[in-house]
């Protein structure tokens, strides 16, 4: 069906998207997937792009307000050309609508013009060994000290957090024995902080490039400057860009379902067994109409979903069941789309095998599909 939510400047946009990545990324991929992150300086070229500078103020150096839209288009174009831009996602979708909502002037003055320019890498670390979903659970304390807080714990699991330059932390600022939620609050840990340790780069099933660390944090002097938004407020900040969050998580799900079944048409229609091209076996055509027909529906389900967000209108439990939908669906298309590869899509060298590789873990992060039915539940008034 025809996808009427982009406007000829958005394909403009998606035309430089593809050509960068044909000439910038796509050649010396294979070598980012062997060294496990993307080097410094590709930060840079997409600073030279503007994308990094997404929606901070031109004052800054920033490309001023952006619809999500364009970001859709760079999830959707590395997922065509079989690529991945490590920790930029998690940067773009996740990190800088906090820093952009909550930062006052003097961090915007700090910070900003170094984001826009590709200089500065940020990330968030929320996760800790042994508080997964429950972010209420978080141990990480920083105890104010005169014009400072001291922060001290562990976090696990931080996306592009070996690049990062800036390192938004939740950190618990007071006890409420009534209420575990309040007094959490997010501290920006800069690079070259004392007592501020990146452990070792984390071996993961899949997402190669994207970097991900252990954090550790022994005695950091954090200013009272570095706090962002209000002190203790950081449960509901959190929980205000979660809709965001698993949005940005369903965009990829699906771009890299759609790109799944490209490359499966296409190697289908190349290979030959018994004498015959394997497209022209019912049970080909039958298992790929039939992953055609879920991507349908499931991009119709996005789509919509992207109108509501630009309109403000996405709610937590409808972005709930988007991630929840989407995620899934990329589990079940990319499994099928690998059995019609036979062995080659156990193969490393084929894209299909690292398709398969990434797509666990998005029924993981950003929520887990239990937490997510949790939430759908509790919208239909089941407690």
């Amino acid at each position: 069906m025809n996808r009427d939510l982009f406007t000829e400047e958005h394909n403009n946009f998606r035309s430089m998207i593809r050509s960068y990545i044909a000439r910038e990324v796509s050649p010396v991929f294979t070598e980012w997937i062997e060294d496990g992150i993307v080097p410094r300086e590709q930060f840079a070229k997409l600073a030279e792009l503007g994308l990094m500078g997404f929606n901070i103020p031109e004052q800054y150096g920033g490309a001023g307000p952006v619809d999500y839209l364009y970001n859709v288009i760079i999830s959707e174009e590395a997922a065509r050309a079989f690529v991945h831009l490590g920790p930029f996602r998690c940067h773009s979708d996740i990190v800088m609508p906090y820093l952009l909502a909550y930062a006052n002037d003097e961090q915007r003055g700090r910070w900003f013009p170094r984001i826009a320019a590709g200089e500065l890498i940020t990330a968030i670390a929320m996760t800790e060994p042994g508080a997964g979903s429950d972010l209420a659970g978080i141990r990480t304390t920083a105890i104010r000290d005169g014009d400072s807080y001291i922060l001290n714990g562990a976090k696990t699991f931080v996306t592009g957090g070996i690049s990062a330059d800036l390192v938004i932390v939740v950190a618990r600022t007071s006890k409420d024995d009534t209420n575990r939620r309040n007094g959490l609050s997010l501290a920006v840990v800069e690079q070259g902080m004392d007592g501020f340790t990146k452990g070792r780069k984390l071996q993961k099933v899949g997402l190669a490039v994207q970097d991900t660390a252990e954090l550790s944090f022994t005695d950091v002097r954090v200013p009272v400057s570095n706090i962002l938004g209000e002190p203790g407020e950081a449960f509901n900040y959190l929980g205000h860009n979660l809709v965001g969050e698993r949005l940005s998580i369903a965009v990829a799900s699906l771009a890299a379902s759609q790109a799944a079944l490209a490359a499966t048409v296409e190697y289908v229609k190349g290979r030959e067994i018994f004498g015959k091209a394997l497209s022209s076996f019912q049970n080909t055509k039958f298992e790929l109409a039939s992953v055609a027909t879920e991507l349908e529906a499931g991009q119709v389900f996005l789509d919509r979903a992207l109108m509501e967000h630009m309109a403000q209108r996405l709610v937590p439990a409808d972005a709930a069941k988007l991630k929840l939908f989407a995620s899934e669906l990329q589990g079940r298309v990319v499994d099928r789309c690998l059995q019609l590869f036979g062995g080659y899509g156990y193969m490393s060298e084929y894209p299909i095998a690292r398709l398969y590789a990434d797509a666990r873990v998005s029924r993981i992060y950003g929520g887990t599909s239990e937490v997510l039915k949790l939430i759908i539940a509790q919208s239909l008034g089941l407690r």
